[in-house]
Order: structure tokens, then C-alpha cells, then sequence
């Protein structure tokens, strides 16, 4: 996401929901980080690479 956008999304939902300025700049920071993170991609997507599956070990036979 677009750093703008997403802090104009942090803005708007500190302003909802924060009371005073304490906690108004709190809820901002944590919006801003959770809309950062929700939207980011796996490294191995990143980098062209597939991501190979665990194999399954056989314990006794």
C-alpha cells in the first residue's frame, strides 16, 4: 500500500478512535504499522522463487 494512503487511512482511523492526544498518536502508529504489514508479499514471491514443501520423515517401520 502507498505510503500516503496509508497514512491518511492511520489519520483518519486515530481521529475515530482515539480520545485524547496520548492515545490518538498511539492508535495512529499502530494502524499505520498493521496496514503495512497486512499487504507485503513472501520473500520467495519476491525473489521469482518457488517455496519447496517440508518432506515427511518415516518413524519406524
Amino acid at each position: 500500500m502507498n505510503n500516503f494512503f496509508r497514512g491518511i487511512i492511520a489519520a483518519w482511523g486515530a481521529k475515530k478512535l482515539g480520545g485524547g492526544c496520548l492515545s490518538t498518536i498511539i492508535i495512529f502508529v499502530l494502524i499505520y504499522t498493521m496496514l503495512g504489514k497486512c499487504n507485503t508479499t513472501p520473500r520467495t514471491a519476491q525473489q521469482g522463487q518457488q517455496a519447496r514443501p517440508v518432506a515427511a520423515i518415516a518413524i519406524g517401520r
